[in-house]
């Protein structure tokens, strides 16, 4: 099973690890892409910082964030999972689960990220600022630049198994899986039992909880079919449709009664 994830805007701390080696990150095949957008983003945040602000959309509270992506090179680096931080990955908690389910969140759980292209929680990066939709002066919208790169790489990294897609639109952008592995590939939407309607806080707090039940169960499944009848078995309330031709994914309805 591979769980493709959004980050988070808000990181915690580098931290005094040492620096980030690109080189070191899971999926090898993004580097040259990865250190390309580094350069860049340094670059932009090393010069003028009124512009930088400006691409990044950065309010005037966080101008800090500038100088600290202009330092990104020699920043400490932590795990992945530990730099992110909110709604889902409070929701999600790896901290807290055991030493097998860490294991399985290693191996499972991709990051999608406007910088790094997609990591591994446990590959050590530094925290940044850099959204999927910053469109960088040399290189343009993230999400655009970011799709070649991503189509050579990540249907390997997706192996045989079911992908649950659980970003956003912003990062779904940048890989859309197709044909073979489009078909089992689950997306997930999050909506309010009686209304119908599509919940927002609570989205992200129900995918992390999605996340965190399928890792401390240990359950495996093959598909979206599987899968439904997984979440079913821990408790969720699930609608699933299946795609009307292949080489389409699932689309899944997670129903919640409360919206908090």
């Amino acid at each position: 099973m591979l769980v493709l994830l959004p980050p988070s805007e808000g990181k915690a701390a580098s931290g005094r690890g040492a620096p980030l080696k690109t080189g070191s990150l899971s999926l090898p095949g993004l580097t040259a892409a990865r250190e390309t957008v580094l350069g860049e983003l340094v670059e932009l945040c090393a010069g003028d910082e009124e512009k930088a602000r400006e691409v990044l959309g950065l309010s005037e509270g966080l101008r800090g964030e500038v100088a600290k992506n202009a330092e990104l090179p020699t920043a400490g680096a932590r795990p992945a999972g530990e730099i992110y931080t909110g709604v889902l990955y409070d929701a999600l908690d790896l901290a807290s689960l055991d030493a097998a389910a860490k294991r399985r969140a290693a191996g499972s759980l991709l990051v999608f990220s406007g910088l790094w292209g997609a990591v591994r929680v446990t590959d050590r990066i530094p925290s940044y600022r850099c959204s999927m939709g910053v469109k960088l002066p040399g290189l343009g919208a993230l999400g655009a630049y970011w799709r070649a790169p991503m189509a050579e790489v990540l249907p390997e990294a997706a192996g045989n198994g079911l992908v649950l897609d659980l970003r956003s639109a912003a990062y779904a952008a940048a890989w859309r899986p197709k044909g073979e592995v489009a078909s089992r590939t689950a997306t997930v939407r999050v909506l309010h039992a009686p209304t119908r309607k599509v919940v927002s806080h609570f989205n992200k707090a129900t995918k992390g909880r999605i996340v965190r039940s399928l890792l401390a169960s240990g359950t495996a499944p093959e598909g979206p079919a599987e899968l439904v009848g997984a979440l079913r078995d821990l408790g969720y309330a699930v609608e699933a449709q299946a795609p009307a031709k292949a080489g389409k994914p699932w689309s899944l309805d997670v129903l919640v009664d409360e919206v908090h």
